[in-house]
């Protein structure tokens, strides 16, 4: 066999390989997040059983605040799992965190209301909802770092965008289980219990990705983990704040920057979209269902081609394409939204907005794992992306929540362009096209082209 030929089989071995631990790590993802949005999905019809507020609109804002309220878990989320992936590898951090994930919704599926026991049914809600967040903030940041590094070198992009592709798919799959169940069931039973059904799923979902995470690849090096065990000599251990606050402070600021805009177009355009919708639009919720399982079921398939996309032209024009686009269209797109009462017209809408957060969905969890070493890497990635989600993504549903009601939605479409355009700052002055990154010379560069650049603090900050 020629060393051609070699070269190609070692490349197939390589691709069969990527393919099957991205795959593992992927649906772990999708299960959590579907865990996650199912709240959201349903709110409308359990917010009854936990809140006292006879007002609709007001019992929306008090549901919504609990869903925020679990973002605020989301940093320590991120700084426990990623130092657990950091120095005990990546497989048992994913492992652990979609364990706790199934554990909150079987507990919702099964708890009782406040007709039952009260208070203490809100308060048990905020507690397992906490917990999940706690969860989610450690399964991003490491499923991120994961898929970046199962990724074939110059397939990153592609590759990566399936992080994506499974956090979309994971809300999309809990629009379906509630178009199937708004079909199926009486809504007055689906408000009285049908409700749970989609919790039971979800933890159901769980125990399976427990199975598959099972001979999923390790991709920190025994080196690293060792490290970790070792002593402190002189320096920081891997996993560390130390580490991260003392060398690579600067890429943990860009990458909050990188993530600020992009949380809060995305949880705009494809979580409080739909009570946008209902309220503010008076579109029938089973029509918003509908259109918003069809636009995010575009959006998703949509993932891996702007991956394909970045491997070629570089990651930065893609989320160019982003600031720049939104910050231009966010007003016009959300204005004309809230004046239509027209399903069609709605999905355009919505439509138009996914093709312009796809240039940052699709490839912002590769650029923040691309600003770090392994050595720091889930823990970098995690706990920058924590820290923007929880102050501006999170808080997203409830601040529109809190327009809605005040009738000014106007000063909420100014919000969102406003963080759009913060991180288009960070886009144009702190990122750079096609440089050599922590993961090129870790795995091997993504481009034709020589790594260019030799300083370290320099050669970090390229994408």
């Amino acid at each position: 066999m020629s060393s051609q030929q070699t070269a190609t089989v070692s490349e197939s071995a390589q691709t069969r390989r990527a393919v099957g631990n991205i795959l593992k790590g992927s649906a772990g993802n999708l299960v959590e997040w579907y865990d996650l949005y199912v709240y959201t999905v349903f709110a409308a019809y359990f917010q009854a059983h936990f809140f006292n507020s006879k007002d609709e609109l007001q019992a929306g804002l008090e549901a919504m605040a609990v869903f925020s309220t679990s973002f605020l878990m989301r940093p320590i989320g991120a700084w426990f799992f990623g130092r657990y992936a950091d120095r005990k590898g990546r497989k048992a951090a994913l492992t652990l965190s979609v364990t706790m994930m199934s554990a909150g919704s079987f507990a919702i599926a099964i708890l009782p209301t406040q007709d039952v026991i009260g208070l203490w049914a809100m308060i048990l809600l905020v507690l397992i909802r906490v917990i999940q967040g706690f969860s989610v903030g450690g399964e991003y940041g490491t499923s991120a770092t994961y898929m970046s590094e199962a990724a074939t070198s110059k397939r990153r992009g592609f590759f990566s965008s399936f992080q994506y592709v499974t956090l979309v798919g994971g809300q999309m799959l809990a629009l379906l289980v509630l178009v199937i169940l708004q079909n199926a069931i009486p809504k007055g039973d689906l408000t009285e219990w049908g409700w749970r059904i989609p919790f039971a799923i979800g933890g159901v979902a769980a125990l399976v990705v427990l199975w598959l995470r099972r001979s999923m690849e390790e991709t920190v090096s025994a080196e690293q983990i060792q490290a970790a065990k070792a002593p402190a000599a002189g320096g920081a251990q891997p996993g560390t704040m130390k580490l991260l606050f003392t060398q690579y402070w600067k890429p943990l600021l860009i990458c909050i920057g990188v993530t600020l805009g992009g949380t809060v177009a995305f949880y705009t355009y494809t979580n409080f979209i739909l009570k946008f919708m209902n309220d503010t639009s008076g579109i029938a919720k089973t029509d918003t269902s509908v259109i918003n399982f069809w636009a995010l079921f575009i959006f998703m398939l949509l993932q891996p081609v702007y991956g394909i996309i970045s491997d070629k032209v570089g990651r930065k024009p893609l989320l160019l394409w982003f600031g720049i686009t939104g910050v231009l269209f966010t007003w016009p797109l959300l204005s004309t939204l809230a004046g239509t009462k027209d399903p069609f017209t709605a999905f355009l809408l919505m439509m138009g907005g996914l093709l312009i957060v796809g240039g940052y969905t699709s490839i912002n969890a590769l650029v923040k794992a691309e600003l770090f070493p392994a050595s720091i890497r889930a823990l970098g990635v995690g706990l920058g992306y924590a820290i923007a989600n929880s102050l501006f993504g999170g808080t997203v549903p409830l601040i529109g929540a809190a327009f809605q009601k005040a009738g000014r939605e106007d000063l909420f479409f100014t919000y969102v362009t406003v963080a759009i355009a913060v991180s288009l700052l960070v886009y144009i002055f702190a990122l750079k096209n096609k440089k050599a990154t922590h993961l090129d010379r870790e795995q091997g560069h993504a481009w034709d082209q020589a790594p260019t650049g030799s300083g370290k603090d320099k050669d970090s900050l390229g994408v």
